[in-house]
């Protein structure tokens, strides 16, 4: 009888793990053969911050009523309507000894708070409508975290 009632709950638990998904495993492989992939994907369309983490510090509302766009000749475009602020994005091989590191790289040189969207972040995940970024500094080792979706 508790042969049957372990064998149970051991199938109910592989049933309830088989049937998870997350959206990272929906999304696209990270690694440099899929850089070009990458690329078409930020430039499907229009993107918000939905998170923007500076060391600790959330700064989402920053970006409120902001639409991002990834232009195919390298330029980012951040409108509210009124108000359009230009940088440069790319995406490439990272500077590491991993030969799959990909970086996803944001410049902005004007306002201050789009500033800090400049790094070279890594990307954690990304799929048809959400890109999650990670940066850790160099010099004060603060995690930045940047969340665009459609």
């Amino acid at each position: 009888m508790i042969n049957r009632i372990v064998l149970g709950m051991f199938l109910i638990t592989i049933m309830i793990v088989t049937s998870c998904t997350s959206e990272d495993n929906a999304g696209i492989i990270i690694d440099t053969a899929n850089i070009q992939q990458i690329s078409n994907t930020a430039k499907s369309g229009t993107w918000r911050i939905t998170s923007f983490i500076d060391s600790g510090n959330n700064e989402t509302a920053n970006f409120v009523g902001y639409d991002f766009t990834f232009n195919d000749n390298g330029a980012i475009t951040a409108s509210n309507g009124s108000n359009v602020i230009n940088g440069t994005w790319s995406v490439s091989n990272g500077s590491s000894s991993n030969s799959n590191d990909v970086d996803f790289d944001i410049t902005f040189v004007a306002p201050n708070n789009f500033e800090d969207l400049s790094e070279d972040w890594d990307i954690v995940s990304i799929s048809d409508t959400k890109i999650n970024l990670i940066h850790i500094s160099g010099g004060n080792g603060g995690t930045d975290t940047l969340i665009f979706e459609k």
